[in-house]
């Protein structure tokens, strides 16, 4: 329809036959730096708890960078991104 990169569900029992669960995580609201796209989804689980997803994103312009976003129960997604700051001695 949009033609917007997303983050699609599946699952299996065997990893041969796939159930397909929709939507995972959709691309960032409004003129976000991700809101024309994302993909490339790696998730792990940290030490607190909580699964944290690191995918790929696309702003309007096409540049892309690295996203960070974190779920209990890998269904339900929160964008975690870090404010960068430096210190100059």
């Amino acid at each position: 329809e949009d033609g917007k990169h997303r983050v699609l569900a599946a699952e299996s029992n065997d990893l041969k036959n796939w159930k397909k669960l929709g939507l995972a995580f959709d691309v960032g609201s409004g003129d976000a730096w991700d809101a024309q796209g994302v993909g490339s989804p790696h998730v792990i689980r940290l030490d607190d708890g909580f699964f944290r997803m690191y995918y790929t994103g696309e702003c309007a312009n096409g540049e892309t960078a690295i996203g960070v976003a974190k779920s209990l129960d890998l269904v339900n997604w929160e964008r975690e991104q870090a404010g960068v700051s430096f210190a100059f001695e």
